[in-house]
This record gives C-alpha cells, sequence and structure tokens, in this order.
C-alpha cells in the first residue's frame, strides 16, 4: 500500500512483479488502489488496475486439458502482454503496438490473441472475486484486433488504412467518427449484460449522439 499511497508509479509496478496481492486489504478493509484513490494517486491506481501477471498469459502457451497445441504461442506471450498491460487504451496507440512487431501484425497471429483475450475476460467475470474493469479491458484490445484482422484481409494498406480510418475527422467539425463508433460497438458487444461496469457505461453513453 505504502507505494501506492506515495505516488511512486516505478515502485508499484516492481512490487506488482514481484507478486504483490493487489487484493489485500489493510486493517480498514481497503486495498493498496482503494487507499491510493483515496490520497489522490490516480496513476497509481491506473498502474494496479491495468496489472496483469505474466504468468497468468503463459499459462495460455501450453497446452491443457486434451489440447495438443498451446491456444497461444510462446513467441506471441511477450507482445501481447506488452499490449495487455499499456495503461494508454487509445485506439490508435493499441493499432501501433500491433503495426510494430512483426511477429503480432498477422491474421492468425492476432486471431490466435483475440481468442486468448476472450478467454481471459470470461475467466474475469466468473472467477470469484470478479473483476469487471479487466474483463471490459480485454474485451476491447480483442474488438481493435478482430478489426486489424478484417483491415489485414481486406485493405491494401493494411493497419496503415486502420490508423488513417480511426483519425480521420468528420468534414463539419473533425470530430472521429470511425474511432467512436468502434469504441460504442466493443461496449455493446460485451457478453455479459449483468455487470455493472458495462450498465454504468451504456447509461452515460446511450444518450450521447455522435
Amino acid at each position: 500500500i505504502f507505494p501506492a499511497n506515495s505516488g511512486n508509479k516505478e515502485i508499484t509496478w516492481m512490487m506488482l512483479e514481484a507478486g504483490a496481492e493487489t487484493d489485500v486489504v489493510n486493517s480498514v478493509g481497503r486495498t493498496a488502489a482503494q487507499m491510493a484513490a483515496f490520497v489522490g494517486q490516480h496513476d497509481c491506481v491506473t498502474v494496479i488496475n491495468n496489472f496483469f501477471p505474466r504468468e497468468r498469459l503463459d499459462y495460455y502457451t501450453k497446452p491443457q486439458g486434451l489440447d495438443k497445441e498451446p491456444k497461444l504461442p510462446v513467441k506471441l506471450a511477450g507482445p501481447l502482454h506488452k499490449i495487455i498491460t499499456t495503461t494508454n487504451m487509445h485506439p490508435v496507440k493499441i493499432v501501433l503496438l500491433v503495426k510494430e512487431n512483426p511477429l503480432l501484425a498477422e491474421v492468425e497471429a492476432l486471431q490466435k490473441c483475440h481468442r486468448v483475450l476472450d478467454l481471459i475476460c470470461e475467466k474475469c467475470m466468473k472467477q470469484k472475486d470478479m473483476n469487471e474493469v479487466l474483463a471490459m479491458k480485454m474485451h476491447y484490445i480483442s474488438c481493435i484486433f478482430q478489426k486489424c484482422v478484417t483491415f489485414l484481409k481486406e485493405r491494401e494498406d493494411k493497419l496503415d488504412g486502420f490508423i488513417k480510418s480511426l483519425l480521420k475527422g468528420r468534414d463539419k467539425d473533425g470530430f472521429p467518427v470511425y474511432q467512436e463508433k468502434l469504441i460504442r460497438e466493443s461496449i455493446r458487444k460485451f457478453p455479459y449484460c449483468e455487470a455493472t461496469l458495462l450498465q454504468q457505461l451504456v447509461r452515460s453513453i446511450a444518450p450521447v449522439e455522435i
């Protein structure tokens, strides 16, 4: 709790990587993230809420049960983990992270990654300590990966075309309509309708015209 309260993002991240539990509570029943939020250290809250241990992803790089092949090739675990743990969720940033890694910027690789993200999303929702924020994040990244696949398959300009579509502004005011529609579509497709976070997002966004 102390690194989070002090506002030291680097130390907070190091402690998380060393195995610090994010759901442990102090004497007044508050987690590190809750205490950091209480004292206004929102950057540390973001670090904690976006942390996803590498070993949880590595689980999918080994065959499970009756599977003969792992769901995620080992070579994709590092690039995917980098995207999962990013705190910048702008769709252009995520596409750029895909584009910069040749191993990831392929149709088959992205399809495998998006399936793993969907499995992680499901696990976040069905585990005892449900994590709706992380589930929504995994689903959102998965949706962007699926769009990447579409552009890689159908467009000659591939991911550059996707980035241009996300950045292109509406003629009358420069508003990025495609980007807005992508984000709304990802929220609409979130498969767990009972989630409190989803209901809050819908109530906030639905009345607002694009």
